[in-house]
């Protein structure tokens, strides 16, 4: 019996906000890629994400090593699209009110300035 091999494409969908996230859960890429560069096993990611298939995190792994300039830069450009919708939630009035709220009720003795 002869050994067929397959090809197989990573294991990731794309969600409606673009976002690339782990098929069969909200795992993202991001999440994955970060914990595997800060030297966790695939075994480890999977045991912090039990959604996940340990079979699938390889695959991913796999898929990075094999394209990781191509989601280095996407990874990238999710965080800079991240500073930039950050920046705007902080620079909103309501975001200040809201935050000094959570400040005085943190820290009763705090006063707004």
């Amino acid at each position: 019996m002869a050994l067929i091999i397959q090809e197989q494409a990573p294991p990731l969908k794309e969600d409606h906000d673009g976002v690339m996230r782990m098929k069969g859960s909200r795992v993202t890429l991001d999440t994955v890629i970060h914990a595997f560069n800060e030297g966790h096993t695939a075994e480890e990611i999977v045991s912090h994400y039990p959604a996940l298939k340990l079979a699938d995190v390889y695959g991913v792994i796999s898929y990075y090593l094999n394209n990781q300039v191509t989601v280095d830069n996407y990874l990238q450009q999710q965080e800079n699209e991240a500073k930039e919708i950050r920046q705007i939630m902080e620079s909103s009035p309501d975001y200040q009110l809201f935050r000094e709220s959570l400040l005085a009720r943190q820290n009763p003795s705090h006063k707004s300035s």
